[in-house]
């Protein structure tokens, strides 16, 4: 999908980059999808980061196209009320949030505006109310990804570039997280060049109590993995598992090389016990996974419901309490054991296949009584849109998170006969730009 003005959140850093140019004063008009907010010169739209609505603000051009330009605040002028402190050091150097200078108060009515107004765009008319599903909005990842810097610093990529802005502290993450990753590095730094990481990835249950890390090794070794974690674990007693591996060719998964302990961990989540493994996609907000699940399964009952693009059946099995039988389809491979595992001695079936074939090949079964669908950023897609309204489920609980691709799906999904009955924003991603959210869809 070609991204728009609207949607573009950073420039590349090396594309149509401007000659210097006198700063402007601009007004800061409203917040836009990709963390950017709106201002204007002469009618030309300009993109500001770091900015707020309702501020004057000195910003200069950094990247001007033809209808529209992005640029770099270099003072506030007047500030808004809703300005806070940011918590974080490496806010604004850091790619990884957008919001922290705003309350938290002010970035949800931000998320709010921009997914009412992408629906609207798209011509999707959103119901009168938006529920917003949020909680406490710092420490609340699960996961993170780091990369290394030239001195083996572990850190995040930079706002404008692809640069590693090393950090000591991350708060919108479990501190388990940032104390094994720089635990992590520490021990990186006594081994061969050739063999330190380029990337880290670690992932967490919601108490702390499991960790799993995985690291991308140009050449690991089993006796590397086995003393880097035989290390690290007395320094960090809830690392579970390490997984070194190779890059991954284009499309397909790393090839592990080598790993030590075990390869997934159990998440207590909405009252269950899942098994997640390394690789494996989850959701990462460990404060609000209970409210979640409660938003898009509860209430449903029947005698057949799917969940389709399944995960690790974090929905699916929520559902086998409230339905006779439940299929889960799923085709990664990092997910669909764990989800096997997960709805093992339950009224479920877990069905390895990409969602489209599964469709094509079940478009004359008896209709379900309930869908949920949870696509990737891509979203549906106009084939697998038309094949859900040719089963024509009374029920469809479409979750995104891509206010774009879901604009342009229900779009589709409305001319197919249903209608919108509840939009909630579930901000899973608090600091940053990006807008989880959970649509109910009945049959007109």
């Amino acid at each position: 999908m070609k991204r728009s003005a609207q949607q573009a959140g950073r420039p590349p850093a090396t594309r149509g980059a401007a000659k210097a140019s006198p700063p402007l004063l601009v007004a800061i008009e409203k917040p836009v999808y990709g963390g950017a907010f709106l201002a204007r010169d002469g009618g030309k739209a300009i993109f500001t980061p770091l900015a707020l609505p309702g501020e004057q603000a000195r910003v200069r051009i950094v990247d001007d196209r033809r209808g529209y330009a992005f640029a770099e605040a270099e003072g506030i002028v007047s500030a808004a009320p809703e300005r806070v402190t940011p918590p974080c050091a490496y806010f604004g150097a850091c790619g990884g949030c957008h919001y922290q200078h705003a309350s938290y108060e002010a970035q949800l009515a931000f998320k709010r505006a921009i997914l009412r107004e992408t629906l609207e765009r798209a011509g999707v008319s959103p119901p009168e109310e938006t529920a917003v599903l949020s909680g406490e909005p710092w420490k609340y990842r699960n996961r993170i990804r780091l990369a290394f810097d030239a001195a083996g610093n572990p850190g995040y990529r930079g706002r404008r570039s692809h640069d590693v802005v090393p950090v000591r502290e991350c708060p919108i993450a479990a501190p388990l997280l940032v104390e094994a990753a720089l635990a992590a590095a520490e021990l990186f730094r006594n081994v061969s060049p050739k063999q330190r990481p380029a990337e880290m990835s670690l992932f967490c249950d919601a108490r702390e109590f499991a960790l799993l890390i995985h690291a991308t090794v140009a050449n690991p070794a089993r006796s590397l993995v086995e003393d880097f974690a035989g290390k690290l674990v007395k320094e960090v007693p809830a690392l579970r598992g390490v997984d070194f591996s190779t890059e991954g060719l284009p499309g397909r998964q790393p090839h592990t090389s080598a790993k030590w302990g075990a390869s997934s961990l159990t998440y207590r989540a909405a009252g269950f016990d899942y098994r997640v493994d390394l690789g494996a996609f989850f959701q990462v907000n460990r404060w609000l996974l209970d409210g979640f699940v409660d938003r898009v399964t509860a209430g449903w009952r029947g005698e057949v419901a799917w969940d389709l693009f399944a995960g690790v059946g974090l929905f699916a099995r929520r559902l086998t309490t409230s339905f006779d039988r439940v299929v889960a389809v799923e085709s990664a491979s990092p997910a669909f054991p764990a989800l096997e595992a997960n709805l093992a001695g339950t009224p479920a079936t877990a069905v390895r296949d990409m969602t489209l074939e599964f469709l094509r090949r079940s478009r004359t079964a008896a209709r379900p009584d309930l869908i949920v669908v949870d696509p990737p950023r891509a979203g549906l897609g106009a084939e697998i849109v038309t094949l859900l309204a040719e089963i024509a489920s009374p029920v469809l609980v479409y979750v995104s998170c891509d206010p774009a691709t879901l604009a342009r799906d229900l779009r589709a999904l409305l001319s197919h006969g249903y209608a919108i009955e509840d939009l909630t924003l579930a901000d899973l991603f608090p600091q940053t730009f990006h807008i989880e959210s959970v649509v109910e869809l009945r049959r007109a």
